[in-house]
């Protein structure tokens, strides 16, 4: 995490973009597009990094390419003394992909895939136990792991 807020010139916010875009490209490419040599660009990707303004690549996976075909919201409620039970057993099952600990009427909202709505009932039944849920299965995502602006 950042040590503290840094300011990015055109060409730090130039190679976030890219590398955004494409965490894959190699650096020759990189150094092509943003107009430096290969050294400078690695030292500047470097340097991003050390400053904790890039903190990984990744891959992406389309879990409906794996049968996942429903996407559901969880907003979760524990009822007094189980929260760090809840929390335990949802970090206890991999078909949750998110949870936020959240302030307002519910402590957590998470998000999870199933392959079968019929899966839900199982899947929830042992937080029923300890938590109020609230679900609602979602139709689409207009914004999807939107980068947040650079300046």
């Amino acid at each position: 995490m950042p040590k503290e807020t840094k300011q990015l010139d055109d060409t730090a916010c130039k190679i976030i973009e890219i590398l955004a875009d494409d965490g894959r490209i190699s650096i020759s490419e990189l150094a092509s597009r943003i107009g430096l040599s290969a050294p400078s660009t690695t030292e500047r990707v470097r340097k991003l990094e050390q400053d904790g303004i890039i903190t990984g690549f990744t891959v992406e996976i389309n879990p409906k390419a794996l049968g996942y075909t429903l996407e559901a919201i969880v907003r979760i409620k524990p009822s007094p003394g189980n929260l760090h039970v809840v929390q335990q057993l949802i970090l206890n099952e991999p078909r949750f992909i998110t949870c936020d600990t959240v302030t307002g009427d519910d402590c957590f909202v998470t998000r999870l895939y199933l392959k079968e709505i019929t899966e839900l009932d199982d899947l929830l039944a042992p937080l029923h136990e300890k938590a109020m849920t609230n679900t609602s299965l979602v139709k689409a995502s207009p914004i999807k792991n939107r980068m947040v602006p650079l300046r």
